[in-house]
């Protein structure tokens, strides 16, 4: 089984870097626009409230693999010329940050209600009471949440390469190795100890941030 990764180390390592890259780019889309939309879930307008809802319901509930056709396939037949990487990094982060919203909008919940009238009572705005000092509280109370989210982000990466995209990320070049070797086992066996790579290194930083800054219940 060895034999398998000291002969093709170099296609595993490669397959684990773009893995790494597409993770960490859709990552940083999920968080921003995640946070966006918690923003609009708890907003004082019922019409924000509602288009924020949407959006969380939507993606939500689309299957990663339609999006990744919808994203790709669609908008080109459609005429956009959209590749293969900027496509899976979107699909990949717009449908992660529908839950990213939903574990924001419980942190916001989370905050005392006596802190956001203080707050108000200042001379804060509500925009600013939600930047200033919901948010952050939020961010610190979801620490755990959002490492569990990341984690399900690393393991669907899996089916960015395995749909009609084709990057070479990890799964892909274990297909490739053993469409080459016929060694079945071992190449999935390998790829599987990537991910597990991949998803302890995020178990280690998500534990880390939350022994340091999570909010003690």
């Amino acid at each position: 089984m060895i034999d398998v990764l000291t002969e093709h180390f170099g296609e595993f390592a490669s397959g684990l870097w773009v893995t790494t890259r597409l993770v960490l780019a859709s990552f940083i889309i999920a968080l921003v626009l995640g946070t966006l939309v918690a923003a609009l879930r708890v907003a004082p307008s019922r019409w924000l409230q509602r288009l924020g809802g949407l959006y969380v319901e939507v993606f939500r509930n689309i299957p990663l693999l339609v999006l990744l056709f919808i994203s790709f396939a669609g908008l080109r037949r459609a005429g956009v010329g959209i590749g293969p990487w900027t496509a899976g990094i979107a699909s990949l982060g717009i449908y992660t940050s529908a839950y990213v919203a939903e574990a924001l909008r419980s942190g916001v919940f989370a905050v005392g209600k006596g802190q956001i009238e203080a707050s108000l009572s200042l001379g804060f705005t509500q925009r600013q009471t939600l930047r200033e000092i919901v948010l952050p509280q939020a961010f610190r109370t979801v620490i755990a949440p959002l490492g569990s989210i990341t984690i399900a982000m690393v393991k669907n990466s899996a089916i960015v390469g395995a749909s009609l995209l084709a990057l070479p990320d990890l799964l892909k070049q274990a297909r490739i190795v053993n469409s080459n070797t016929f060694q079945t086992t071992e190449s999935f066996f390998w790829a599987a100890v990537g991910y597990m790579l991949l998803t302890g290194a995020v178990t280690v930083v998500f534990r880390t941030l939350e022994a340091r800054y999570a909010v003690r219940r």
